[in-house]
């Protein structure tokens, strides 16, 4: 193999290392950005990734009612997790919860997934955002009578909703049928993998019109 070859090969496995490493951390519930720096840095991103990479998820931020608690009477309602991100897709899964079960289910979870790197100093401002989103969201349910909690959550995201439904003894996850975010594009729809993977049926909202996403 000439010089020019070598090079080649070698820029190539740089490359592909990064890439391989970069997916890793963002499937662990990492920003998207590491990418970047992963393919940048290639074989010596490996030890980076290997430190900083978080498993599982965590509590970010709780809202005031706290989780739910244990259920006595499964036959009161339905216990609903609505996964919300600020897209109007979310919002079109928060309104369809609202219209379809309302004043029949027990309770609605809202929650929203971030990155772990969010919950770092230099990225509180995402979390400051997605709590005052769920807070707002949690007003408009209280509102119209309806028992609701919420939760910010760092971690991936589906595999982060279907550990909150199984803790919280969710009978029903209403999602977005596309959310936001370079991670989701990256890494696949976090609804395909839900419906996948789910221990609990998962209703899937369709994309809202141009006209209700303006409203």
């Amino acid at each position: 193999m000439n010089s020019f070859g070598s090079v080649v090969a070698f820029a190539a496995l740089w490359i592909v290392t990064g890439l391989v490493t970069g997916f890793w951390m963002i499937r662990r519930g990492h920003h998207p950005l590491w990418l970047l720096i992963a393919v940048v840095l290639g074989p010596l991103f490996v030890p980076i990734a290997l430190e900083r990479a978080e498993h599982g998820s965590r509590l970010v931020f709780a809202g005031p009612d706290g989780p739910p608690s244990p259920r006595t009477n499964p036959s009161e309602g339905l216990r609903i997790l609505i996964g919300l991100d600020g897209s109007p897709e979310s919002q079109e899964a928060l309104t369809t919860a609202s219209k379809l079960f309302g004043l029949t289910c027990e309770r609605i979870v809202l929650a929203e997934v971030v990155s772990f790197d969010a919950t770092e100093e230099s990225g509180r401002a995402e979390v400051d955002a997605a709590s005052a989103r769920l807070a707002a969201a949690a007003d408009v349910l209280k509102g119209r009578s309806i028992p609701v909690s919420f939760e910010v959550l760092a971690g991936p995201p589906a595999k982060t909703l279907r550990s909150l439904a199984d803790r919280q003894d969710i009978d029903l996850i209403i999602i977005g049928r596309r959310g936001r975010g370079l991670t989701n594009r990256l890494m696949g729809s976090v609804s395909a993998d839900l419906v996948q993977h789910s221990p609990v049926p998962v209703l899937l909202t369709p994309q809202p019109t141009k006209s209700a996403a303006r409203g």
